[in-house]
């Protein structure tokens, strides 16, 4: 059963999808299938301006800024043991996970 499994995991938290990404290249390791990643994808940033007031003071404004973070997994030679324990693993709630 040889086939490639591509984890894509996605959060707001940099700390979290290191955690993550450590986590599942453990398991994944002591499976005995091979692990390409965690591969940074670039950040995603999202800036929002607003102004200050309401009416006036047009040149008053506060920007704010929304940072996604992304890390690509590849896992090769995976076996069925190796899928049970993806499934088994528990991560943060902050983390966001796509399994192809």
């Amino acid at each position: 059963m040889s086939q490639k499994i591509r984890i894509k995991l996605k959060s707001y938290d940099h700390s979290l999808v290191d955690k993550s990404a450590e986590r599942i290249v453990k398991t994944v390791k002591t499976t005995g299938a091979v692990v390409s990643g965690p591969i940074p994808l670039p950040t995603h940033k999202r800036i929002f301006t607003v102004n200050r007031s309401t009416f006036v003071n047009k040149k008053s404004r506060e920007q704010f800024q929304l940072s996604s973070f992304k890390r690509l997994i590849d896992i090769y030679s995976a076996n069925p043991k190796t899928i049970d324990s993806l499934m088994k693993l528990e991560l943060p709630s902050g983390v966001e996970v796509e399994i192809k």
